[in-house]
């Protein structure tokens, strides 16, 4: 809209032009006082004609914010629509991180033990997180997550996963490794148990284990 503005403007001007020039001829044959008043014609004409460009670019310069108004805004909205995806689990993550190993001395480690190693994590700064067993058998953990002693082993959001564990985390690596080994923490619970805890600390890592999506039924967002 305001290129062809901006053109139907210049194709004035150059009409003018053109009208001024084939009238150089009467002009010289003009009285004074018709000289005078095409003069103030010409003056009023050119301050109409500026008082347009003026507001021509000024609507440009506004649609130009504009648009870098929005593509920020869009910018931001798919920004905050990837976290949320990965905090949700819908998405895929890499990043540093741990890779942490659970050998039990039997068939599992307890749920408790893998719940507070979940707890300790997200409280070191975890972003990302997945269990997988000894079948390959992959879990998400998100919020809604829950363990549970199975007669197999461990059980996962209502999947068993056999034992030995891994679990993959995305976060500060150092500091969610000194988390899962302080005094009486994580470490500890597992070899109480007669199991070994391993922890490799890796400057990337990928969680690519899904969770499925749910669809809300009673909460609404508010406006």
């Amino acid at each position: 809209m305001v290129g062809l503005l901006v053109g139907l403007l210049a194709f004035a001007l150059v009409v003018q032009v053109k009208s001024n020039t084939s009238g150089d001829n009467q002009l010289e044959n003009a009285r004074q006082d018709d000289l005078v008043r095409i003069l103030s014609d010409l003056n009023a004409r050119e301050q109409r004609l500026r008082g347009e460009i003026s507001s021509l670019q000024s609507t440009l310069n506004q649609l130009g914010a504009g648009a870098q108004g929005r593509e920020a805004a869009l910018a931001e909205a798919r920004r905050r629509a990837d976290e949320l995806g990965i905090l949700a689990g819908t998405l895929a993550a890499e990043g540093e991180g741990l890779v942490i190993r659970l050998f039990p001395k039997d068939n599992s480690v307890r749920a408790s033990v893998v719940l507070e190693a979940v707890e300790e994590l997200r409280g070191a700064g975890a972003e990302a997180l997945q269990i997988a067993g000894r079948n390959g058998t992959t879990v998400r953990i998100v919020a809604s997550t829950y363990f549970a002693d199975g007669p197999n082993g461990l059980v996962v959001d209502g999947t068993p996963v056999p034992a030995p564990y891994t679990l993959t985390v995305i976060g500060p690596s150092s500091t969610m490794k000194t988390a899962l080994m302080i005094p009486g923490g994580v470490a500890d619970s597992v070899a109480r148990d007669g199991g070994t805890l391993l922890v490799d600390e890796a400057t990337q890592v990928r969680v690519d284990a899904l969770h499925p999506a749910e669809d809300l039924q009673y909460a609404q967002p508010v406006q």
